[in-house]
């Protein structure tokens, strides 16, 4: 059965390159006419490993191809995923399964209301990869992906498809946990090297201010009912901030390079669940406050 992915930027097109070059078909989707002719120009995607690159020809086709998709790896940003289903959803044959690789919260339930009879697995990853040119992924260092379907908590078998890609992945029961702790990993990190200008490395010159982000990170989790997600959080993020120290988060990346970020799924999503809580976080409800001006001054959306 074919992989069809959607979201040919960092994290999408590893897997894609990873699972062509496992001998496994995969159809890339493109979201129109003129990117399909840029990528077919270009002869296909390239992978860049330890400075070694590699092309791979994947079929590729355009959103409006008329071709069933079975499987589907949803790989866009997370404010572009409910659209992007919108258009794929007359291709999803019954019984469909979709992969949600989206940062944050939120977009998850977005797509899953719009599509009530497919099967929504949810992914979180770690994995490091970023973009230096069209259709050209670096991969800048080896993480793990955690996937999980809280509505039908049995493994599918294509899981041996990742495996024989050498993704490196496990399939859990609490699937939500994982994207809670990764958004609070995320909160953490990626609006304060944005606001302080420097890749994740530069954090540990602001320890406080790190150290008071992860107690109210704690405090919601916990609150939310995700204790084993709260659990020694702020020691994680200080080895994340040692571990990617050359790393460029990529909220950062995205204000850099004048795109849209997806506060509304991090912050955002972090700050409205508090609020539904009753809880009172005035160092997350700051940082998002500076971030939203921050970004505003820059003319980019602030939500």
């Amino acid at each position: 059965m074919a992989w069809h992915i959607l979201g040919a930027g960092s994290l999408g097109g590893l897997w894609a390159a990873r699972l062509a070059r496992a001998g496994l078909p995969v159809r890339l989707i493109l979201r129109d006419r003129s990117r399909l002719t840029s990528y077919q120009r270009l002869g296909g995607l390239t992978l860049v490993e330890d400075q070694h690159a590699s092309l791979y020809p994947i079929p590729a086709q355009t959103t409006a191809d008329a071709t069933p998709i079975h499987r589907l790896l949803l790989a866009c940003k997370a404010y572009d995923a409910e659209e992007a289903i919108a258009s794929l959803a007359p291709r999803l044959a019954a019984g469909a399964e979709l992969i949600l690789l989206q940062n944050g919260l939120g977009s998850q339930d977005a797509v899953a209301t719009r599509l009530p009879r497919a099967r929504c697995i949810l992914a979180s990853s770690t994995e490091g990869a970023y973009r230096d040119g069209d259709f050209r992924v670096i991969f800048a260092g080896q993480g793990f992906t955690w996937l999980g379907c809280p509505t039908q908590p049995a493994a599918p078998l294509w899981l041996a498809d990742l495996h024989a890609s050498g993704i490196p992945h496990q399939w859990t029961d609490d699937i939500l946990a994982r994207l809670w702790r990764k958004l609070a990993l995320n909160c953490a990190i990626n609006p304060l090297t944005v606001l302080h200008n420097c890749r994740n490395g530069g954090l540990a010159a602001y320890p406080q201010e790190v150290a008071a982000l992860c107690n109210e990170l704690s405090e919601l989790l916990e609150r939310c009912a995700h204790p084993a997600a709260a659990a020694q959080l702020r020691d994680e993020v200080e080895r994340v901030i040692q571990a990617t120290a050359n790393n460029y988060s990529s909220m950062y990346q995205d204000v850099a390079q004048g795109r849209r970020t997806e506060i509304a799924y991090l912050l955002d999503y972090a700050c409205h669940a508090a609020q539904h809580q009753a809880l009172e976080l005035p160092h997350l409800q700051r940082l998002q406050q500076r971030l939203r001006a921050y970004l505003a001054e820059r003319g980019l959306p602030t939500q």
